[in-house]
């Protein structure tokens, strides 16, 4: 059965590899399984043949036979459950590894995506000037407790997981701000995720739907 994702047909960002399905995408170059892309506009988001596979109207979405999913973290953990690659064989690690997916979009990805909101939505707004301090000291607070707990290791717990594919994913939405590179070690992590070949075929593949003529 083929897997086919969603993306959009021109990615609000440029084709940066920040839209969310690069994590899909990514995870599926880890863990060598052919895929579709099946391109969306805006307007199709919000109309009944998308709805019913993601009721929120957003991409990406994941079918494979009868199965549909959206959200993109249940996406990938479906992914690495289903193929090898991902998560660990020892039932603690691999828990373990679960926990980080959970903490990248739990933990560490809503005060990130704050930050952006506040920049790129709210700048002209008359209390911006004192809210962005706030807004970038929320940020600094999670990286810094992510800092300490990784430490001089390579990867979060072990060998690279899907764990660590998620966090270096939500961690590329800040490395343009300058923040990331407050912790080096931290900067230094999100650059080896990106050195991985899997990733750099998932961005191409990203980059080349937004960039085409």
């Amino acid at each position: 059965m083929t897997i086919t994702i969603t993306a959009f047909d021109r990615s609000p960002d440029g084709g940066r590899g920040l839209s969310r399905d690069t994590r899909v995408r990514w995870a599926l170059e880890e863990t060598d399984q052919p895929y579709e892309v099946r391109l969306v506009t805006f307007k199709a988001l919000k109309e009944s043949g998308h709805l019913a596979v993601n009721p929120f109207g957003q991409i990406p979405t994941y079918e494979e036979g009868d199965l549909a999913l959206f959200e993109t973290g249940a996406i990938v953990l479906h992914i690495a459950q289903q193929h090898s690659g991902l998560l660990p064989a020892d039932g603690n690690a691999r828990a373990r590894a679960i926990a980080w997916m959970f903490a990248a979009v739990n933990s560490v990805e809503p005060p990130i995506l704050e930050f952006a909101n506040a920049k790129l939505l709210e700048s002209d707004r008359p209390w911006n000037d004192e809210r962005m301090p706030i807004v970038m000291e929320r940020v600094r607070g999670r990286l810094r407790q992510l800092s300490v707990r990784l430490g001089v290791a390579e990867w979060l717990d072990g060998a690279f997981s899907a764990g660590d594919l998620m966090m270096v994913s939500v961690l590329l939405r800040i490395r343009t701000s300058g923040l990331l590179d407050e912790f080096r070690n931290l900067a230094d992590y999100v650059a080896r995720g990106e050195a991985r070949p899997a990733y750099k075929r998932a961005f191409a593949a990203q980059l080349a739907i937004n960039t085409r003529a």
